[in-house]
């Protein structure tokens, strides 16, 4: 009778126990969700500049995440977490719940005070520069955040999730995606609001060459330096001074040095011509050289080098609105050509219509070196809506149309890890990045008329390696009488050997790390092409000439690929949004 009572007992305190447990999963689910659920409604309102209500929800937030917190280390929780088999379920639980409970609090709450403290129009530039303290004095929470986001997702990357119930193993699987992004923007934005303030002046003047990049004619970072200015920049105040020309800065001889891969590959011209050297896809290499020949030529040392195209000019419009031409700004040879420059018009403008109605070089060169200098006035006289402005750099920059170095080796050590710095290779490079660049071959400003797209068109494995293939397909949509109907500044008139209006391209295509180049197939052919490497990487070059109307395939392939991440591409920034080149893969058979 009294075991009989004793094991009852044992049974009743065994199920409550249980119930207890199980009620604190479900509060632990429940408040996680909650969570979870409010997240659409803080980013909406961080969006629509809501200081206020982003405030209330992170405290709503953060009474969840508590919530869940608690409830994963209750003690019967934290004994169950000792027990085989399921105790492993009940330890990732509790640490999802803590770091959740960690990004809320150390966060979520710092960066909404931060969001709070900031005036977008105090961040606005104008005659008076940048208003910088805002952002030095957001930096150590920013990075405090970010140190705290990336420590949580340590801790959930820490987790053997192999053998957890999939009710626990799915929203882990989650969860680490989620902060793993969200640690990434983190440590962007924690490296931007460091850098930002002393590269914009906050410490002293800074001045950088500005490399206006001509899509017109490509090279392999966008398009020819023709145009050159020297950006100056005091506690935020911007001013353009000091704008030339490529052509003006001559032959170098010596050659500024460049690594023995990229002279074999791009020849030493990189470091001959101001021109030439973007030929290489590396932007540290190409900045360094300019840096070197700016040096070279005119004594100073300048702080950096920034590279735009007008491609990048059209985002920057959309914030400013439109500008005018004076022609003061262009010595009064603008004639025939819109008085106003608007994000519609510009791109246009500067690749093909100023070509038509220009006919001098040296003045082609200045009119977009003034035309430049009008639109970067425009921002520094506070034209630009500070958010809009924002939102075109960034754009700028993910197509790789603005790029970045410093002559500071602490700053540019951090550029290099993000896209701006548009290195080949580094932290930045996705681990199965492809790259396809484009340099022209013509002499000449035909690649305005060159539409491109990218793709991958091909994913194998075998013998536990990957075999990959990247279409290059190039269209010449120049009108047929080109050859004549166009001036010979932008056909080349056949002085490099190429007909006029045929556009001849140099086309270089980059494997990840490790894997070789095999073949090159040219609509549906084998040909024979360039194999190198660089930094590690296999290098496929080959060239093809279209004449107006036509168009070619290349295929290059790649194989003993290691890597088995998704295949990313990278492209030469054209006339074209970056969305039309790059095509979604379209693997054919691996049979």
């Amino acid at each position: 009778m009294i075991a009989g009572l004793l094991t009852l007992a044992i049974a009743l305190v065994v199920l409550a126990a249980v119930a207890w447990v199980s009620s604190k999963a479900t509060t632990v689910k429940s408040e996680l969700q909650a969570s979870t659920n409010l997240l659409p409604t803080l980013k909406a309102q961080v969006a629509a500049d809501d200081a206020s209500g982003a405030a209330q929800t992170v405290e709503a937030l953060v009474q969840h995440t508590s919530a869940a917190r608690q409830a994963a280390n209750d003690p019967l929780w934290k004994f169950s977490a000792m027990l085989p088999w399921l105790g492993s379920n009940f330890e990732a639980a509790t640490i999802v719940a803590t770091a959740a409970d960690d990004v809320a609090r150390l966060g979520a709450i710092p960066l909404v005070e931060t969001f709070q403290s900031l005036d977008w129009e105090s961040l606005a530039p104008g005659p008076a520069g940048v208003d910088l303290a805002p952002i030095k004095a957001a930096a150590p929470r920013i990075d405090a955040a970010a140190h705290a986001v990336r420590e949580s997702s340590k801790r959930l990357a820490a987790i053997d999730a192999d053998g957890l119930m999939p009710q626990i193993a799915t929203p882990l699987t989650e969860a680490r995606q989620q902060l793993a992004t969200l640690s990434g923007e983190l440590d962007s934005a924690a490296d931007a609001t460091s850098l930002a303030p002393a590269m914009l002046g906050a410490d002293g003047p800074r001045r950088y060459l500005l490399l206006m990049q001509n899509n017109a004619e490509a090279r392999a970072t966008g398009g020819i330096p023709g145009a050159l200015a020297v950006l100056s920049l005091d506690k935020g105040h911007l001013k353009l001074e000091s704008q030339t020309s490529a052509t003006a800065l001559g032959t170098f001889t010596p050659p500024i040095p460049i690594d023995a891969e990229q002279t074999a590959i791009y020849s030493p011209r990189v470091g001959k011509f101001m021109q030439d050297v973007n030929l290489t896809p590396d932007f540290a290499t190409t900045a360094s050289t300019a840096h070197a020949m700016w040096e070279r030529s005119t004594g100073e040392k300048l702080d950096g080098v920034l590279s735009l195209d007008p491609v990048a000019l059209s985002f920057i419009l959309e914030a400013t609105g439109p500008v005018t031409i004076s022609d003061t700004a262009v010595h009064g040879i603008s004639s025939g050509l819109p008085p106003q420059l608007t994000a519609q018009n510009v791109v246009q403008t500067l690749l093909s219509d100023a070509y038509a109605k220009i006919k001098e070089p040296k003045y082609q060169d200045a009119y977009f070196a003034g035309a430049a200098g009008e639109i970067f006035g425009s921002i520094s006289t506070g034209k630009a809506d500070p958010k809009k402005l924002l939102t075109a750099i960034t754009k700028a920059v993910d197509e790789r149309r603005v790029l970045l170095w410093s002559s500071s080796a602490t700053y540019q050590n951090t550029i290099a890890q993000y896209a701006v710095g548009g290195l080949i290779s580094g932290p930045a490079v996705s681990p199965a990045e492809f790259g396809v660049y484009f340099n022209d071959g013509t002499g000449a400003k035909m690649d305005y008329w060159i539409k491109r797209t990218t793709q991958v068109v091909k994913d194998c494995t075998r013998d536990g390696y990957r075999e990959v293939s990247i279409r290059v397909t190039s269209t010449n949509q120049a009108p047929a009488d080109a050859g004549t109907s166009l001036p010979d500044y932008v056909t080349g008139g056949g002085k490099f050997g190429v007909p006029a209006g045929t556009v001849q391209t140099n086309v270089v295509a980059y494997g990840p790390v490790f894997s070789n180049i095999d073949t090159v197939v040219k609509d549906g052919e084998n040909i024979p092409f360039a194999a190198q490497r660089h930094s590690d990487r296999a290098v496929g070059t080959s060239t093809i000439r279209l004449a107006p109307g036509q168009s070619a395939s290349l295929d290059f392939t790649f194989g003993h690929i290691v890597q088995h991440a998704d295949p990313k591409l990278v492209v030469t920034p054209t006339t074209q949004r970056i969305a039309d080149v790059v095509q979604a893969p379209s693997p054919a058979s691996c049979e």
